[in-house]
């Protein structure tokens, strides 16, 4: 566990460190392999919506959760550096998935709030932060609030004022990191970063989204992208096999990667 605590501080460090913390997610052993090896890798991030996908599940809890864990569990034994966990909602029991995560080498987690009541969600942040405490680590909670992809429709200052006060409470509930994905203008990461803190904010990259030196200089603390990279994987695999069937074949530069 001293290992696992020492892995658990820096990635905690990487989150409150003035440089924004930027991780390409992954989601399996190989896709660990390849980008912890990338120079520049400080910590790697799972996407639940990914391991499901390779699995024939849709995203939303729908794998089982003993199988999300054994997936995260071997990505986290395969490399050196901290790894965050993408646990959705916590399968129900917040509080246990964490601690199973945590016996498995994982040092940090996301947590989605799916729009339960602030008080609801808020307790499970609890949970979730307890099993860290409980087995000694500082476990670095990413809690995250769905409300810019559910709310489109709100009335945006509305929108706002609710991401605020979700923030507020799974901060103050523990978590270490707010975690708000969606496409976000500048305009507003700036209002979040001003209402909850520096480095207390971590957002999602997504087509179109701000750049990562625009979110540096607002004080952002992590940018990941989700199911973003195995997008860009399938469709490089998907452009592969529609040149084979064209009567091309692979690349004359293609790089090995085992």
């Amino acid at each position: 566990m001293t290992n696992l605590a020492a892995e658990a501080a820096e990635l905690l460090r990487l989150h409150t460190d003035p440089e924004l913390l930027t991780v390409v997610n992954v989601w399996d052993v190989i896709t660990a392999k390849v980008v912890a090896a990338v120079p520049g890798t400080k910590a790697l991030a799972t996407a639940s919506h990914s391991i499901a996908a390779s699995h024939g599940y849709p995203d939303g809890e729908a794998i089982p959760r003993d199988l999300m864990l054994e997936t995260i569990g071997r990505i986290a034994r395969a490399v050196d550096l901290p790894v965050s966990a993408d646990l959705e909602a916590g399968y129900g029991d917040p509080g246990d998935t964490v601690a199973r995560a945590i016996d498995l080498g994982v040092v940090g987690a996301n947590l989605e709030d799916r729009m339960a009541p602030v008080t609801e969600a808020a307790r499970a942040v609890e949970a979730a932060v307890a099993a860290g405490e409980r087995a000694g680590i500082p476990f670095v909670l990413n809690a995250r609030t769905d409300a810019y992809l559910r709310g489109r429709d709100r009335d945006p200052e509305e929108l706002l004022a609710d991401v605020i006060e979700r923030g507020r409470a799974y901060l103050g509930a523990g978590a270490a990191c707010f975690f708000v994905p969606g496409r976000l203008d500048e305009r507003t990461v700036a209002r979040l970063v001003e209402a909850l803190g520096e480095r207390k904010i971590s957002i999602m990259g997504v087509p179109g989204s701000i750049s990562l030196s625009t979110a540096q200089e607002l004080g952002v603390a992590r940018v990941s992208y989700g199911p973003f990279t195995q997008s860009v994987a399938l469709a490089a695999l998907h452009d592969l096999a529609e040149d084979v069937y064209a009567g091309g074949g692979l690349p004359p530069d293609l790089r090995l990667f085992t």
